[in-house]
């Protein structure tokens, strides 16, 4: 396991996943281990996976500034990252709420980039989020699944706010939900640093400032949304790829959240054509 130092010293891990040209691949959660992402559904296979675990997570150390886990602070630790592997442009890929610390980077680092894939990236950096609206429509395309009935109810009083979380739901994150998904799905609270995820968003983010600085960027970009995902929908993941002057937009049907769980082969062909 790969160990570089941040800027303020932290010690920061990565794992290597493959061979051939390193793909910097940056976890969502927010703040959870880079272990949950496994090998993208065997993406491995097309590139070397370089997996950074965020600060706080998985191997990598605790800071002593619990402040450093905002999302626009953890900026300096992916271009620690390239720095430390000798990179002159990286290519990176970011899931979910990593979709935001790749657009701060992007922002930041125009230069430094070489291709980018957001999956199924949350655009909170842009001043976008998944509303109720969203997740609930999202969540009606699955009424013909035997889970349904006992979800629904749950899933929506969680999201109006009369109702605690219930496993009940996690179903509506995946577009399959198998023994893979229920096995994925466990891992969760295990791998997450919750004290760090309250901090990643707060104050992190200038949409005005990230939306200027984005329209400059030339670098290839994918955005990639699962079909049957509320966070983002599919509308809400094209509005973030308008930000982008040379965005490509794509959905996998049938996907989810996690849409290499769900289809790899699908997965692995889209991202692997576009990287290649």
């Amino acid at each position: 396991m790969p160990i570089f130092s941040a800027p303020d010293g932290t010690r920061l891990a990565y794992h290597l996943r493959g061979a051939g040209e390193p793909l910097v691949v940056l976890p969502g959660g927010p703040m959870r281990a880079s272990a949950y992402l496994g090998d993208l559904g065997g993406l491995d296979a097309h590139r070397q996976l370089a997996l950074l675990d965020l600060r706080g997570t998985g191997e990598s150390e605790k800071p002593a500034d619990p402040g450093t886990y905002r999302c626009d602070r953890l900026v300096d630790d992916v271009e620690a990252l390239r720095s430390h592997l000798g990179l002159e442009r990286m290519d990176m890929l970011a899931h979910s709420a990593g979709g935001s610390l790749a657009m701060l980077y992007a922002a930041r680092h125009p230069e430094r980039l070489g291709r980018l894939a957001l999956v199924t990236a949350i655009p909170w950096a842009l001043g976008l989020s998944a509303t109720a609206a969203d997740r609930l429509a999202a969540a009606r395309l699955r009424a013909s699944e035997p889970w349904f009935p006992d979800a629904f109810p749950a899933f929506e009083a969680w999201l109006d706010g009369t109702g605690d979380f219930d496993p009940v739901f996690l179903p509506f994150f995946h577009g399959r939900w198998d023994d893979t998904a229920r096995a994925h799905a466990d891992r969760e609270e295990n791998e997450t640093n919750d004290e760090a995820a309250e901090v990643y968003g707060g104050g992190a983010y200038d949409p005005a400032a990230t939306r200027s600085a984005l329209a400059r960027v030339r670098t290839p970009v994918l955005v990639l949304a699962g079909e049957v995902d509320g966070g983002p929908s599919p509308s809400l993941a094209r509005r973030a790829a308008d930000a982008f002057p040379d965005a490509e937009f794509a959905v996998q049907p049938g996907a989810g959240h996690y849409p290499w769980l769900d289809d790899p082969q699908a997965f692995t062909r889209r991202v692997a054509a576009f990287f290649s």
